[in-house]
């Protein structure tokens, strides 16, 4: 009697089943959260910085992945008295049912967004940033795509006060079908470690974030093919620096098989924190990891998707699939401790001096000196970029406010060098450099102000005017220059 009473359930949750027909509920689009945001697109929408793209399949002509991104801007009034604005608040959790994935971060939070967007069958992944700092507040929904299950479509919108206009509010509205990533990853999992499709091997990529709660400024990566390798090796041989700018640090590693890494902290004073944090690195994926004071938090969707080779397991030999005649490693941009990113200090005719200083230098000292000559070099291409950004607006919109705040970037950035460059210097003479080398160091240094004062140049020919920001840059390179030929000057007499 009991089989009977089974059996009789079985059959019952088969007929149920079976009645439950798929299409009796299909996939809906939110088209209210589409509409409310194509509204404030065509009220607040900024033409630069737009991207639109739509791929279609050519012989069903269905789409297969299309980007829709659109900066707006808006006064505060606008923000807290539009109807467009409010029904962000109003529709996205009325909404909520059609999404599987749902958002809503307020300002003050730390928590930071990112879509990962899949097309192409995988041959394209990328990352889109959604809320990228703790002022924004973040609306985000991801939903099956109703022609095609295997897409996902993702809509979000963020904005922000700005501090320094508090009348204006800038933000951003996303809207993006791709592969769902959930689905891709499954179907790949039997291939993890394969090689890309022009036969190239694959990458395994390190983004890591500081927390509000540090002040790290510099992180060294050691790389092993096995857990006990890892554990030999000595702390002056880290593989490569990873320095921490507006925040972040990362690497790349191309390989066509799991290896093991480390990660240490160097401590302000140069020295290696004796803590430390391992991880499984698998060709083809990205870990995450945000550094804290006395912990970290690790990537848990990495761990469910490459499953015995994640985390802490610290592959072993049995696990370490592909050729073991795999050769060292390539690394992208290594920064070992016998190369210097910028030719800072090999002036002419003080090579061996130098080369000899940097030969005594302890590993402590080595792993200092590493740290604040790639430190100069970041800064000076972080400067490139701000005035590229400038480049750029002043063949756009030529918009005031955004030339004044990169200008006031540049500023800041302008004083950080020269506390890098001061901080070099005084390493340096405490730790014997020959003060002979030191002005070409110097001429190096100056270089940087005298193309920034080409491009500063530029910008007056260009825009016609100079702003209130650009004048108090250009006097602040004035000043340097001066400070540093004088510099200069006292050394070579």
């Amino acid at each position: 009697m009991k089989r009977i009473f089974i059996m009789l359930l079985i059959a019952c949750s088969a007929i149920t089943t079976i009645s439950a027909d798929p299409l009796a509920n299909p996939q809906k689009k939110p088209e209210t959260v589409i509409a409310t945001l194509n509204a404030i697109i065509a009220k607040f929408g900024l033409n630069e910085g737009q991207v639109y793209s739509v791929n279609r399949n050519p012989n069903t002509s269905i789409i297969e992945s299309s980007t829709k991104i659109v900066p707006f801007r808006c006064s505060a009034n606008s923000m807290q008295n539009d109807n467009v604005l409010k029904a962000v608040a109003l529709n996205f959790p009325k909404e909520e049912p059609l999404a599987y994935q749902f958002l809503h971060i307020q300002p003050g939070s730390k928590e930071n967004f990112s879509l990962k967007v899949i097309t192409e069958n995988g041959k394209t992944q990328g990352t889109q940033h959604i809320r990228t700092n703790k002022n924004q507040e973040m609306w985000l929904m991801c939903c099956k795509n109703p022609e095609n299950p295997t897409l996902r479509d993702a809509y979000a919108v963020t904005w922000e006060y700005m501090h320094d206009q508090k009348n204006q509010v800038l933000g951003t509205v996303y809207m993006i079908t791709s592969l769902r990533p959930d689905l891709f990853e499954k179907s790949m999992s039997t291939d993890l470690y394969a090689k890309d499709q022009d036969g190239s091997r694959m990458r395994f990529t390190l983004e890591g974030r500081v927390g509000d709660d540090l002040k790290d400024s510099l992180y060294v990566f050691y790389i092993a093919e096995t857990a006990e390798q890892l554990n030999n090796a000595t702390d002056d041989s880290f593989t490569f620096t990873m320095p921490v700018i507006n925040g972040r640090f990362g690497i790349s590693v191309e390989n066509d098989k799991p290896f093991v890494g480390r990660i240490r902290t160097v401590m302000p004073d140069g020295s290696l924190c004796q803590l430390w944090t391992n991880i499984d690195c698998v060709p083809g994926e990205t870990y995450h990891i945000t550094t804290h004071n006395g912990w970290y938090e690790e990537d848990r969707d990495y761990e469910n998707r490459v499953g015995r080779y994640s985390g802490k397991s610290l592959l072993n030999a049995r696990q370490i699939a592909g050729n073991d005649d795999v050769d060292i490693l390539e690394v992208d941009s290594i920064p070992v401790v016998d190369d210097v990113p910028v030719d800072y200090v090999n002036g002419e005719g003080t090579n061996r001096r130098v080369d000899q200083w940097r030969e005594n230098l302890t590993t402590k000292q080595k792993v200092q000196f590493v740290s604040k000559v790639q430190t100069l070099d970041t800064y000076e291409k972080v400067l490139k970029q701000s005035y590229d950004l400038i480049g750029k607006e002043i063949n756009g919109m030529r918009d005031p406010f955004r030339i004044n705040s990169a200008f006031d970037i540049i500023y800041k950035q302008n004083k950080t060098f020269d506390n890098h460059v001061q901080d070099f210097v005084k390493f340096g003479l405490n730790t014997g450099l020959p003060k002979k080398s030191l002005p070409d160091f110097y001429k190096k240094v100056l270089d940087l102000y005298s193309k920034q004062n080409q491009a500063i140049a530029e910008f007056y020919k260009e825009y016609g005017s100079y702003t209130k920001s650009a004048r108090k840059v250009q006097k602040q390179v004035n000043k340097f220059t001066e400070k540093y030929m004088n510099e200069m000057i006292k050394l070579m007499k």
